[in-house]
């Protein structure tokens, strides 16, 4: 059997024997839910690879500590998640020391499929939605990434955070509820 063919648990346990491979096809099985997730946190596609890639070095460093009952997916969600509190924190004290600003709107790249005006109405929007979301709390802004953007269910996104369902389903619709009103203004 290949690596791809067996389940988490699994290749967990033949990667920790040291089977490359198997720590490979982890991390190719999981890696686009986790830039997902760091990109919708931070905003920026770029600081969102480092970040994955950061939950990924720290994810082989802990692997030993994965309980195998429980879902990798949530596991690796759950530190990356940590990743981009970490991230956020030292993007906080660079700003506070350098007073710099962000140049991402410096870097975006029209949509070649679009016209300039259109590609410009959209770039602006999903700056604006962006912007929006990275002004949410982070208790409301983990919840909305998770159900919104990886489509976890309200146990698996309870279990990341070690909340209740119920606080899921409340965080979410205040944070629905936080966004609305930040986008209408």
């Amino acid at each position: 059997m290949t690596p791809p063919d067996l389940d988490d648990k699994a290749l967990a346990g033949r990667a920790l024997t040291g089977d490359q491979s198997a720590y490979g096809a982890l991390m190719q099985r999981h890696r686009d839910a986790v830039w997902r997730l760091a990109r919708g946190h931070v905003g920026d596609g770029d600081e969102a690879l480092d970040i994955t890639q950061e939950t990924f070095v720290a994810a082989f460093a802990a692997l030993a500590r994965y309980d195998g009952s429980r879902p990798f997916r949530i596991w690796i969600a759950r530190i990356a998640l940590n990743k981009c509190r970490d991230w956020a924190r030292r993007r906080a004290v660079r700003r506070f020391f350098a007073f710099a600003k962000p140049l991402d709107d410096a870097l975006d790249v029209a949509d070649m499929g679009a016209t300039p005006e259109q590609a410009l109405h959209s770039q602006r929007e999903l700056g604006r939605i962006n912007a929006a979301i990275a002004m949410l709390p982070t208790n409301l802004k983990d919840v909305l990434l998770l159900r919104t953007i990886e489509q976890m269910s309200q146990a698996e996104a309870a279990q990341v955070l070690g909340i209740t369902e119920k606080a899921v389903e409340t965080r979410l619709y205040r944070a629905r509820a936080k966004l609305t009103e930040i986008l209408r203004d």
